[in-house]
């Protein structure tokens, strides 16, 4: 086994593809005191959890549903099922007037009988975090609410988010549904890399509809030192007060999730010091690129005498500012020597990445280059060169 250094220093001033526990890191800075039921700060580009606590507790996650109600009419854009510039005819389901199930809550103050755009409809989903909103669009997407909750658990499924399952399409109280500060950093995440044009919804303030104006009650969009530009609020008696901030400064973005506040300027305070602390104690950095060349090792055998190694994928993490200068990597060949004839991309050793003396990441070494078997005379001359 042959183990090769290499400078990773030098791509450390870029700008993460894992998940790290809160210890990976040999000086991990402390995570400020958050009160709240349970929170997340995830960074966006790695996916990976900076700070967390009760992350994966089952909450009701009340208006924060929507989240999903909006990633399932996104979908169903993107996949040419409807269009954005759809009309929609409001029904009888989607009308407060005599719903009970209404009441006190959220809305877009729609009437039956009003047509308007399935767009308007995800702005008055997003913005006002309108229940009835919901309703209309789940009955033009799915045929129904029922069918359209079908849907949001498939989409549950496939990312994969082990702790969530949705009953309604509104977020309003109902038993079985659930989900977790981790889930809805992963969601989040997932909106946020869908379409920019749909995505951008979530930063407008306010939204007039049939003469009435509301403000989004994310309180968090008029903070200029943060740059937020998303994500939901949502509460009910029994969630308490919740909120999902995405903030981006330079090319940095991280989502913070805070479920179960005592109050609305609450959940904004604990989400706005989240912000702050993973902004200052942490750098997004490029530590492997794509097809780019770490290393050169001898190819016995071939058609040439020399192999470059490197990665196969390109890689960022999250790194704690403290320790970006304590960073290295090795890599470890599987073999003591590597013989032609082998193709390009061919697993050959591991890439390995440490704090200090401590392991924290590792990846595929992979050959750059193929290298055919060599002549006879040439095959024989490394053979000699083995025996003497």
């Amino acid at each position: 086994m042959k183990i090769r250094l290499f400078v990773v220093c030098s791509l450390l001033s870029l700008s993460a593809h894992s998940a790290f526990a809160d210890d990976t890191f040999v000086n991990a800075p402390p995570p400020p005191q958050i009160q709240a039921g349970s929170w997340v700060l995830m960074d966006y580009t790695t996916g990976q959890i900076l700070a967390a606590e009760n992350e994966h507790v089952r909450r009701n996650p009340a208006s924060l549903t929507k989240l999903m109600t909006g990633y399932v009419v996104d979908r169903a854009i993107d996949s040419g099922r409807i269009t954005a510039n759809d009309m929609v005819t409001v029904g009888k389901d989607a009308w407060a007037k005599g719903n009970p199930v209404f009441d006190g809550s959220s809305l877009m103050f729609l009437k039956a009988g009003d047509r308007l755009t399935v767009h308007d409809l995800s702005r008055g989903l997003i913005i006002d975090s309108g229940n009835d909103a919901c309703v209309a669009l789940a009955d033009y997407v799915a045929g129904g609410q029922p069918q359209f909750v079908a849907m949001m658990n498939k989409y549950v499924q496939q990312l994969r988010l082990r702790d969530t399952h949705f009953e309604t399409v509104h977020g309003l109280d109902a038993p079985g549904q659930h989900s977790t500060a981790y889930d809805l950093a992963v969601l989040s995440r997932a909106i946020i890399h869908g379409e920019p044009e749909f995505y951008h919804m979530y930063s407008e303030r306010s939204l007039t509809w049939n003469g009435i104006t509301q403000q989004n009650r994310n309180g968090l969009l008029w903070d200029k030192g943060l740059n937020v530009d998303g994500l939901k609020t949502g509460h009910t008696a029994s969630a308490g007060f919740n909120l999902i901030a995405s903030s981006v400064v330079g090319e940095r973005r991280l989502i913070a999730v805070v479920m179960g506040a005592e109050s609305p300027k609450g959940r904004e305070d604990q989400a706005r010091k989240l912000l702050h602390w993973g902004q200052d104690n942490f750098d997004t950095v490029q530590v492997l690129h794509k097809g780019k060349k770490i290393g050169t090792e001898a190819i016995w055998y071939g058609d040439k005498k020399q192999i470059e190694v490197g990665t196969n994928q390109d890689v960022f993490l999250a790194l704690p500012k403290s320790e970006v200068p304590n960073i290295k990597a090795k890599y470890v060949l599987d073999k003591q020597e590597i013989e032609a004839p082998i193709a390009a991309n061919q697993h050959v050793g591991e890439i390995e990445l440490f704090d200090r003396d401590k392991l924290i990441a590792h990846w595929p070494l992979v050959t750059l280059t193929g290298v055919k078997k060599g002549s006879t005379w040439s095959r024989f001359s490394d053979y000699l060169s083995h025996k003497l």
